[in-house]
């Protein structure tokens, strides 16, 4: 299977797919460890496939761009998630029930005028 997949997290956008393989997970021509150093983040990309059964059987090649490293760490994931369903719909249940389908819609809110930030104000002066 080699259809690909987008996964969208913050500013963060991951174009991916999977195909039979012996595992590896290549981010932008790297090594996902290489490119996530922190743990926590590798754990992320992992996951959809630690819940579906298939670690170890298919190669993940990603490109991800955008955003901070967080928001690409699982926007990767989200990427990843949807590739597994492409290629095999009944993997779908488990993956819903561990919330690895669900897009984060949240962003950083705009800066409005007059105001520091996007809701705060200058110090009120009653006198």
């Amino acid at each position: 299977m080699d259809k690909l997949t987008v996964g969208r997290r913050k500013a963060a956008v991951a174009r991916g797919s999977i195909k039979a393989g012996n595992g590896s997970i290549t981010v932008n021509g790297k090594d996902y460890k290489d490119f996530f150093s922190n743990a926590y983040m590798q754990n992320k990309v992992e996951a959809p496939l630690k819940v579906s059964g298939i670690e170890g059987k298919f190669d993940v090649v990603i490109n991800v761009f955008g955003g901070g490293i967080k928001g690409q760490a699982e926007a990767v994931s989200l990427a990843i998630a949807r590739a597994i369903i492409a290629d095999d719909a009944e993997k779908r249940p488990e993956l819903k029930k561990a919330k690895l389908l669900r897009r984060d819609a949240r962003k950083v809110e705009r800066k409005k005028t007059g105001l520091r930030k996007a809701r705060k104000r200058e110090q009120f002066s009653k006198r």
